[in-house]
């Protein structure tokens, strides 16, 4: 009988502890590079699941309420995907023209243009956050991106990079009518009160399919590291910079919005899924480029670890002041 719990009692202990396992499970990626070509054809598999883990994961009422109520997410989503890729092409158009190289104008759009991960509701709820408006911010922003991607695709790189915009739409499609029909027939069969307590084991099943992700993303990695250490931690280091300037930018122009919601939109914005828009290039992308999306990786795994201790204090309500905390002792 235990060998047949042990399954179970590994998933909850890793969604227990879901935010430090996945540094384990990126680390894990890098270790075994040679699994990345038997993950890498179920990559669009992959993406789904974590998207039907992320409607089952999080309460659907008030998802449905955020978008009755439409105007905070349609904001927050045209910051997301045009005020942001629109700050950041004028700045590669203000920019010395020698200085922007196709590259680093793809790497631009890869770091502004993309919606959130698919898994960034789960990543919100592993916090301990409420991860309604993440997902609401996440079915809308997929709605959104086949008609802003291929624009500043065109913008940022000069026409030379292009996305198949009907390509994207379908396959976005695809992925959130099936997911959310998948989710809702296990939600029907398992019941709202045994979905609510078993958060924990859907935690732990995100991190065991993120870790296939990485098996996948972090290919070339390590053998990066190995010929050229400098160049790969400055762009790891350069990762890290892009999503927490997006992250503070957000904050602090969406503080007004509610603590848990401008928290979920700015760790959305910090946190791109880069490897749908490189497959909207046909995954064709210049070697820098691509260096740059396994690298991005770090950030998006180590985010919730690294945020979590801040975004409880960043949530927490006000507490009033004691009357007497200013009365000098005797």
């Amino acid at each position: 009988m235990f060998l047949l719990k042990l399954p179970l009692i590994v998933v909850e202990r890793l969604g227990r502890h879901a935010p430090f396992a996945l540094w384990i499970s990126l680390a894990l990626g890098m270790g075994f590079p040679g699994l990345s070509e038997l993950v890498r054809p179920f990559l669009g598999s992959l993406v789904f699941l974590l998207l039907t883990l992320a409607f089952l994961r999080v309460d659907p009422v008030p998802v449905i309420a955020h978008l009755r109520r439409p105007l905070p997410v349609i904001l927050a989503s045209l910051w997301m995907l045009l005020l942001l890729p629109l700050a950041a092409t004028l700045l590669l158009h203000l920019l010395p023209t020698g200085l922007v190289t196709p590259d680093i104008a793809l790497i631009v759009f890869l770091i502004c243009a993309a919606p959130p991960v698919m898994s960034a509701p789960g990543f919100i709820a592993m916090m301990g956050l409420n991860a309604s408006f993440g997902l609401a911010l996440l079915i809308v922003t997929m709605m959104l991106t086949p008609l802003t991607a291929p624009v500043f695709a065109e913008l940022m790189t000069a026409g030379e990079m292009q996305i198949d915009a009907t390509a994207l739409a379908l396959r976005l499609a695809g992925y959130l009518v099936g997911s959310l029909l998948l989710a809702r027939t296990v939600r029907a069969v398992i019941g709202k009160d045994r979905i609510q307590a078993g958060g924990m084991r859907i935690d732990g099943l995100n991190v065991l399919l993120l870790f296939c992700f990485a098996l996948a993303a972090m290919d070339g990695v390590a053998d990066s590291f190995a010929a050229s250490p400098l160049l790969s931690a400055s762009i790891a280091a350069l990762t890290f910079f892009a999503a927490f300037v997006q992250i503070g930018i957000t904050l602090i122009v969406f503080r007004k919005l509610g603590r848990q919601d401008a928290f979920a939109l700015a760790h959305s914005s910090g946190s791109r899924n880069m490897g749908l828009m490189v497959a909207g290039f046909g995954g064709h992308i210049p070697e820098l480029t691509w260096l740059w999306f396994a690298l991005g990786q770090f950030p998006i795994y180590m985010l919730p670890m690294l945020l979590k201790p801040f975004a409880r204090r960043f949530t927490a309500p006000k507490q009033p002041r004691d009357a007497g905390a200013d009365t000098p002792l005797e």
